[in-house]
């Protein structure tokens, strides 16, 4: 505890890239296992010289290379806490307590994001298995209403599914869609407008035997497909609409975003990251699904030696595994520790500072690609040579840390702004960095 917590209270005052002499330091933990093996402090003081040192700072308020977040303090102590309990979170009857922490969780997560009360929750791993989790209890449900048993039958001789999804879809969709048989090519791309919503003049006819996966958040520019129009448009046909809201899905806690994912809670799934904006430790992912009972039927795990009660919420009947950690703990720590307030707070203080940034890299003259419209910006320091080269210059230099992404067949500079430390101060202080080196690399360019 005593490295970690010496870690924690320095890390925001270093570099965020990791150096080429830490990097090259690793080599001292690739050694050959000894017979006799090591004492525990010594093992933890091996970790905490090369492993420490060798950390990308991903939880500084000043990295914005991915949609993640950093870990309130709160949560790593939860983490810490549930890491000792060592729970094995699957059965209500042995694990009560835990299992507890997750019911009651998943109810409040319901409430802040005006999800359906009915909806069944599922703590996983992150984003790419809450999307398979969700999506294999639509494969359920759409294949029962064609009057196929899916899990029992398997999908040779099924009835034939469709799949609309975005042109726009993030790549865990199709990963998802590749675990549970469907396959990433078998599916209806639609294209999208200049901010990477699915355009409605080009969607498809909804037929039955569909699932329909929508994205709340584009991962380059934040923006919300039109889930409403298309809910409606799926309405009355053997139809499932899923959300993949890794990040964005945390909007609708908020007054002022909520308008982003209007008619969001007429679907049928949602899946999220609780590592992402709301900031717990690793790992952490939530899969919301409307018909708790198309959800058991997919994921339900049967044995002899396993107890079975229909009385109570067993954690394993929702996720696709039986043994894991506690995850619910650090989500009912955060959700207690902020209240709705907090969340709603967290999520409008990063786009505040999403909008800062769009604001001061126009002012300055380089072009921002995308509508801020909550907490991505995508900006481009003019031809993909200087991007490139600007990009390695400030992840180099060490004080923020910017991630590069291809967006409309051009590359840019990518700010994800997710971290429950980062406001203006965050902002400008990375902001002199980012100007300075621009305008170093652009005028070096030009000699």
């Amino acid at each position: 505890m005593q490295y970690a917590t010496e870690f924690i209270a320095q890390a925001n005052q270093q570099a965020i890239q990791v150096s080429t002499e830490a990097r090259a330091n690793l080599s001292h933990l690739d050694v050959d296992l000894t017979n006799q093996g090591m004492a525990a402090d010594e093992v933890l003081s091996e970790l905490n010289q090369w492993v420490a040192p060798a950390t990308m700072k991903m939880g500084s308020p000043r990295f914005f290379g991915f949609v993640i977040g950093g870990a309130y303090p709160v949560s790593v102590a939860s983490n810490w806490m549930a890491t000792a309990w060592d729970q094995n979170t699957g059965l209500e009857k042995t694990t009560p307590a835990v299992a507890l922490l997750e019911q009651v969780a998943a109810r409040w997560m319901l409430g802040i994001l005006g999800l359906p009360a009915e909806s069944a929750t599922a703590f996983v791993t992150g984003a790419t298995v809450a999307n398979f989790t969700a999506l294999a209890g639509a494969r359920n449900q759409v294949f029962t209403q064609a009057g196929w048993d899916v899990e029992a039958d398997g999908l040779i001789g099924a009835p034939d599914l469709h799949i609309i999804i975005s042109e726009e879809s993030h790549p865990t969709v199709y990963k998802s869609l590749a675990m549970l048989g469907l396959g990433r090519n078998r599916v209806i791309k639609v294209p999208t407008d200049d901010q990477g919503r699915m355009d409605m003049n080009e969607f498809p006819a909804v037929q039955d035997n569909t699932i329909i996966i929508t994205q709340a958040g584009n991962i380059n520019s934040g923006a919300f497909d039109p889930i409403g129009q298309i809910c409606a448009a799926a309405k009355g046909k053997n139809a499932w609409v899923h959300v993949d809201g890794a990040f964005g899905l945390w909007a609708m806690a908020t007054a002022q975003y909520h308008h982003l994912g209007a008619g969001l809670e007429q679907a049928d799934s949602w899946a999220t990251d609780a590592h992402k904006w709301l900031n717990v430790p690793y790992d952490s992912g939530l899969a919301f699904v409307k018909n708790a009972h198309a959800l058991k039927a997919a994921m339900a795990i049967t044995a002899a030696y396993l107890p079975s009660d229909n009385a109570v919420r067993n954690p394993s009947d929702y996720t696709p595994e039986l043994s894991r950690r506690a995850r619910g703990t650090d989500v009912y720590a955060v959700l207690r520790h902020l209240g709705k307030d907090g969340v709603a707070e967290l999520v409008e203080r990063c786009c505040a500072c999403a909008q800062r940034f769009a604001q001061q890299l126009s002012d300055a003259g380089y072009m921002v690609l995308n509508d801020v419209v909550l907490n991505q910006v995508v900006v481009s320091f003019g031809s993909d040579q200087a991007n490139l080269a600007i990009l390695d210059a400030i992840q180099h230099e060490g004080t923020c840390w910017l991630g590069q992404t291809i967006w409309k067949n051009q590359l840019a500079a990518r700010i994800s702004v997710c971290n429950w430390q980062t406001d203006f101060a965050a902002v400008d202080q990375s902001m002199a960095v980012i100007l300075k080196i621009a305008q170093q690399t652009l005028r070096k360019n030009h000699q």
